[in-house]
C-alpha cells in the first residue's frame, strides 16, 4: 500500500549529551545551537542518536513495479499525500501507457533541488573517460563553481527552472560586467554539458539549452598573443641558460627615502639582458664555495633552455611536452621523432612529432647528462651504476607554474611582455611562434596544419599565424609591374 512517513536516521550523539531513561528506554539530552533543549532516543550500539526525517518520505510502487521510496518534500502532512496521490497516479499512467517510463522518471527527479543533481553529475564526471584519459579534477573543480555560481545568480532552484531565456538574461548581464566571450562561453558549454547529461539520465525530457547561442569570441578576444622574432627567440633561450645564476650576481640598489621600512633599506637590481652576462659571472664567483647547489643552477637553466628550445620547435603545448618520458624520444633513428601518447594529445590521438637535427643532438647531449647525474647519485649511495635511463623517466621536469619562470626570463631577456597593440607573449605564445615561422619560411598551409596538429586550416592560418611576422610587403613587391604612364601611351597609339 502507498504510505508516507518520517523516516528515521541515526548520527553521532551530540558533545555534552546527558543520557537518561524514559519509558524504560535510554534517551539524550543536550542543547542544540539556538539554545534549545532538545533529546532523542539512544540507537544501539548507544553511542548514536535516532532522529526523524522533518520531511515527510513516500513509499510505493512504481510504473514498473519497483518499490520507490522518494522525499515529498513537505512537513504538512495533508501536502505530503497530495505528493504521494499525484506519484501513484502517475504510476498508473505509465502502467496504461498513457506516460512513458522515461518521463516519469523526469517527473521523479523534477523536485530534487538542483545541488542535488550537480553532486551526482560532479561523480559522473570522476568516472568519465574522454580518449582515454579520466577527467581532471581541476575540470570538475571548474564545472563545479560554473554551474554553483549559475545557479545562484539564474535563482535555479529545480530542473524546470533552466530555460533558454534565463540564460540568455544572464549571458547579457555578464558581458555589460565585462565578462569576456571566452568565459560566458566556458559557462554556457558547462550547464548544457550538465543539461545533456540530465537527458541522458532521464532527468529531462530534452536539454531546454539546445538552441543557447555561443557569445562572439572572435570579435571579442580579450587575450590576443603575438609570436616572437628569431631575434627574440635568442635573447630568450640565453636568458633562460643565465638566468638561474645571474640571479645570484645581481647587484644591490639602495631604496629611495619614501620606500625605506625599517631595516629594508635596498633593493636587488633587476636583471638586464645588457648586463645579464656579468651578472651571470658573479652569480658564480658568489656561488664558488657551494659547487652543488651552482652545478645544479647551470643544470636548471640548460633545461628551461631546451623546454623553450623544444616547445619552439615542435609545436607541443605545456602540458604534452611534461607528459614526454625518455621512452617516447627516438633519437639514434634515421627519422628522430618523439611520440606523443593519444591520452596526452590535446586531440586525444596520438602523433608522431618530427625533430630538428639540431634539437636531436642538443635532446641526446640532455640524456648523457641525466644519466650521468644519475650514476653519481647511484655512486654516492653505493648502488649498482645504471646502463640507462628508465624509460618512465620524464625527458624535462616542467612545472605546471612554469609561467612564473618564463616571465623573468622575458624580463631578463628584454623582451616586453605586452606589446603597444596589447598583445601578449606567455608560453603557449611558443607554439603561435611555431606556426608563425612556418607560414614565413614558405611551408604550405596544408603542411603547416599537420605540423600544429589542427582540425581545420582556418586555425591554423588565423589564430596561429602573426600576420606581423609575415612578409606581405614582399609578397606585394612580387606583384606584376604595371606602370599606368606606359599603359597611357599604347592607348594612344592604338587610338591613331
Amino acid at each position: 500500500m502507498p504510505s508516507i512517513c518520517h523516516k528515521k536516521y541515526t548520527r553521532p550523539m551530540p558533545e555534552g549529551a546527558v543520557v537518561f531513561e524514559r519509558g524504560g528506554e535510554r534517551w539524550a539530552r543536550w542543547t542544540d545551537g539556538s539554545g534549545r533543549t532538545r533529546a532523542a532516543p539512544l540507537a544501539e550500539p548507544g553511542d548514536r542518536i535516532m532522529l526523524e526525517t522533518k520531511t515527510w518520505v513516500a513509499r510505493y510502487r512504481d510504473g514498473q513495479g519497483r518499490r520507490r521510496e522518494v522525499s515529498t518534500g513537505c512537513r504538512d502532512k495533508a501536502s505530503a499525500q497530495q505528493v504521494l496521490a499525484d506519484v501513484v497516479r502517475r504510476a498508473e499512467q505509465v502502467k496504461a501507457g498513457i506516460i512513458t517510463p522515461q518521463q516519469d522518471s523526469a517527473a521523479d527527479h523534477a523536485v530534487v533541488p538542483i545541488p542535488g543533481h550537480i553532486e551526482v553529475y560532479l561523480q559522473h564526471l570522476r568516472a568519465k573517460t574522454v580518449r582515454g584519459r579520466r577527467v581532471s579534477e581541476k575540470h570538475r573543480y571548474n564545472v563545479r563553481l560554473q554551474l554553483e555560481r549559475l545557479v545562484e545568480e539564474c535563482a535555479y532552484s529545480r530542473l524546470r527552472d533552466i530555460t533558454r531565456e534565463s540564460m540568455e538574461r544572464w549571458m547579457n548581464s555578464a558581458e555589460e560586467s565585462g565578462m569576456g566571450a571566452r568565459t560566458r562561453n566556458t559557462y554556457r558549454a558547462a550547464i548544457m554539458a550538465f543539461c545533456n547529461w540530465c537527458v541522458e539520465t532521464d532527468r529531462l525530457a530534452a536539454s531546454p539549452l539546445g538552441r543557447l547561442c555561443k557569445a562572439d569570441a572572435v570579435s571579442d578576444r580579450r587575450r590576443t598573443r603575438r609570436a616572437l622574432t628569431e631575434e627574440e627567440l635568442h635573447r630568450l633561450l640565453k636568458a633562460a641558460r643565465l638566468r638561474p645564476v645571474a640571479e645570484y650576481g645581481r647587484e644591490k640598489m639602495p631604496l629611495p627615502p619614501g620606500e625605506r621600512k625599517g631595516r629594508r633599506t635596498w633593493r636587488f637590481q633587476e636583471l638586464s639582458f645588457e648586463g645579464l652576462e656579468v651578472a651571470y659571472e658573479r652569480g658564480r664567483e658568489a656561488l664558488t664555495g657551494s659547487p652543488e647547489f651552482l652545478a645544479e643552477r647551470e643544470r636548471l637553466g640548460h633545461e628551461r633552455m631546451l623546454i623553450y628550445k623544444t616547445m619552439v620547435l615542435t609545436g607541443l603545448r605545456r602540458g604534452e611536452l611534461a607528459s614526454m618520458t625518455v621512452g617516447q624520444a627516438y633519437l639514434d633513428v634515421a627519422h628522430p621523432r618523439l611520440e606523443l601518447l593519444a591520452r596526452d594529445d590535446k586531440a586525444g590521438s596520438g602523433a608522431l612529432i618530427p625533430l630538428r637535427a639540431d634539437l636531436a643532438e642538443d635532446l641526446r647531449g640532455w640524456l648523457e647528462e641525466k644519466l650521468d647525474a644519475l650514476r653519481d647519485e647511484a655512486n654516492a649511495k653505493g648502488a649498482p651504476l645504471p646502463l640507462r635511463l628508465p624509460l618512465d623517466e620524464p625527458l624535462f621536469s616542467v612545472p605546471a607554474n612554469l609561467i612564473k619562470s618564463f616571465n623573468l626570463d622575458l624580463v631578463a631577456a628584454g623582451i616586453d611582455k605586452e606589446d603597444e597593440r596589447g598583445r601578449t607573449v606567455d608560453i603557449h605564445a611558443l607554439r603561435h611562434t611555431f606556426g608563425t615561422h612556418l607560414s614565413k619560411n614558405g611551408v604550405a598551409p596544408r603542411t603547416a596544419q599537420a605540423a600544429m596538429r589542427h582540425s581545420s586550416l582556418d586555425l591554423t592560418m588565423n589564430v596561429y599565424t602573426d600576420p606581423e611576422l609575415l612578409d606581405v610587403a614582399g609578397a606585394v613587391d612580387a606583384l606584376p609591374d604595371l606602370p599606368l604612364q606606359r599603359t597611357a601611351e599604347a592607348a594612344s597609339s592604338t587610338v591613331g
